[in-house]
């Protein structure tokens, strides 16, 4: 999802950065109502069929919520308000890689334990062992002490770094760093509806320059 928004809030950025440049002062305040226009007449066409119509109405009723919600009138809010979108999909962005990359840390320290603590009896009963049978136990149980050793060695890395062994605080970073993330990626999901809208713009504007570039070679005709 993250680089599906990305690609499609660049393309957006980039078209509503241009036409700013491009709009004249006389423009301003007319471009963006007929861009609307255009599409609410593609809309309209497509509520002739009743498969359409929900859908058209919904389309025309997202894309003028979003309109009049931001207060957008020229193209030069409307690239101010993609430029915002930009702004926050990056921040955004940059808190789920942090989230993920702290993430993967504490679930391979959570793993490391669970298997400590899951071999560690194992490990324990060998000491316990009598010296003439404790090649066979080791030979039988080879698998699992090798896994409890590796997780041994793991936190005892990890302990001598600095970091304390905490399993009841991972977890709860763990779940709080989780809920965030489903938050992040929820705010994520929602501008969609906003991307939409302006991609909805772009096609009636690409619309409208089609048809005016069709006139113009029927009026040299």
């Amino acid at each position: 999802m993250l680089k599906e928004l990305k690609a499609r809030i660049t393309r957006i950025y980039n078209w509503t950065k241009e036409q700013a440049q491009a709009e004249q002062p006389q423009d301003s305040g007319s471009l963006v109502a007929r861009l609307y226009e255009a599409q609410a007449e593609v809309n309209r066409n497509k509520a002739r069929y009743r498969s359409g119509k929900i859908k058209a109405l919904q389309e025309n009723a997202k894309l003028l919520a979003f309109l009049q919600g931001n207060g957008i009138t020229s193209m030069e809010q409307l690239y101010e308000k993609v430029s915002d979108m930009n702004d926050a999909y990056y921040d955004l962005r940059g808190k789920i890689v942090k989230a993920e990359r702290r993430l993967a840390v504490l679930d391979e320290r959570l793993e490391m334990w669970a298997q400590y603590e899951k071999y560690k009896p194992i490990r324990q009963k060998l000491d316990k062992v009598k010296p003439g049978k404790r090649e066979k136990y080791q030979q039988e149980h080879r698998a699992e002490l090798a896994d409890f050793d590796t997780a041994a060695d793991f936190l005892k890395r990890l302990k001598e770094s600095g970091e304390a062994i905490t399993p009841k605080a991972w977890r709860a970073e763990v779940a709080k760093l989780t809920a965030q993330k489903d938050f992040d990626y929820q705010k994520m999901r929602d501008m969609r509806d906003e991307i939409k809208a302006v991609e909805n713009l772009r096609k009636a504007a690409d619309r409208l320059a089609h048809e005016g570039q069709h006139q113009q070679k029927e009026t040299e005709r």
